[in-house]
């Protein structure tokens, strides 16, 4: 029997009509400045608050995609559990996932593989969960072809060893995306100073600042992709910088959104 993980957040994180949905991602793609990386696109971090609060960040990353979306049939998605605690991290056990803009194919990472004792099927974790899911729609709208994507939440686990875990099925025709909104309910101003520790640190791959001052509900996940992008020997870059105070919110409490690209060097 297929299984279908169902949307949780459509209708309040984004628009649950399909053509609403679509011409809203449209207008973010649209507004996005088109930023150059000196490379292979092999990772990105993007945030996953509401769409009028984060999806202008996002669609830095989603529009550098775009320029290449035909290179990926594997999208990897790591995000944080926002509802539940468990050692390793969770699969969502899921044939497909399902938005208002149709069904993507979903894998597991645990077939054939060693690591058995990091990954564990826990659909009841993924039900609730908004991170992985907001980042679907994004891709539906980029890529040109099928793809199957691989949704991870990452619960008691070390980045390091998550990292090496994933780096075993990694190739050229796959892409991992961590998914990570940054400093929460701060002053504009302090959250600002909060958050440019981030904008050096992550694409810099200064795991050590980031394990001790980042300031990220994903941080688990961005240090996973941190971790991975150091033993690939790949280049980070910082794609977008906002917080909530300058998309859609007041400043005296924000959430801060960084996006963030992962290249191997020409």
């Amino acid at each position: 029997m297929v299984s279908i993980r169902k949307p949780a957040v459509a209708d309040a994180f984004y628009p649950g009509n399909p053509v609403e949905l679509r011409q809203m991602i449209d207008k973010f793609l649209n507004d996005a400045k088109d930023v150059k990386i000196n490379g292979k696109l092999r990772a990105l971090v993007v945030p996953h608050a509401g769409y009028i609060y984060s999806g202008p960040v996002a669609a830095y990353g989603y529009k550098l995609l775009s320029k290449h979306p035909e290179r990926f049939t594997k999208i990897i998605l790591v995000g944080p559990s926002h509802f539940a605690a468990f050692p390793g991290a969770a699969e969502s056990g899921a044939d497909g996932w399902q938005t208002p803009l149709g069904i993507v194919n979903s894998g597991s990472l645990n077939e054939g593989k060693k690591e058995k004792d990091i990954f564990r099927t826990i659909p009841e974790v993924h039900a609730p969960e908004h991170n992985l899911e907001v980042q679907l729609p994004f891709l539906q709208c980029v890529m040109k072809s099928d793809f199957t994507i691989y949704p991870i939440l990452a619960g008691e686990v070390s980045p390091s060893a998550l990292a090496q875990a994933i780096a075993g099925i990694l190739d050229d025709k796959t892409l991992v995306i961590a998914s990570s909104d940054l400093s929460h309910y701060n002053p504009y101003e302090r959250a600002v100073k909060l958050d440019s520790l981030c904008n050096k640190a992550v694409p810099a791959l200064d795991i050590k600042t980031m394990e001790e001052s980042g300031d990220a509900c994903g941080k688990t996940a961005i240090l996973t992709l941190m971790n991975l992008a150091k033993k690939k020997k790949w280049k980070g870059k910082l794609l977008d910088y906002r917080n909530s105070g300058d998309t859609a919110g007041p400043k005296d409490s924000v959430v801060g959104y960084g996006c963030y690209a992962f290249y191997s060097p020409k």
